[in-house]
């Protein structure tokens, strides 16, 4: 049996995020590390790259 990883999204101007469901609706993201950054703290190092801003 296939598992599905599910993406949840609360990133309200990503025009990926399901508002109503609060799900990013692409199947796969891309987690690129934030520029000059390497403190051990995922808040701050890591970062969604296949974010997409709403126009």
């Amino acid at each position: 049996m296939e598992k599905k990883q599910q993406i949840n999204c609360t990133v309200n101007s990503c025009i990926y995020n399901n508002t109503a469901n609060k799900l990013c609706e692409l199947e796969a993201i891309m987690v690129q590390p934030c520029n000059n950054c390497n403190n051990g703290n995922p808040a701050e190092e890591s970062m969604c790259a296949s974010y997409k801003h709403i126009k």
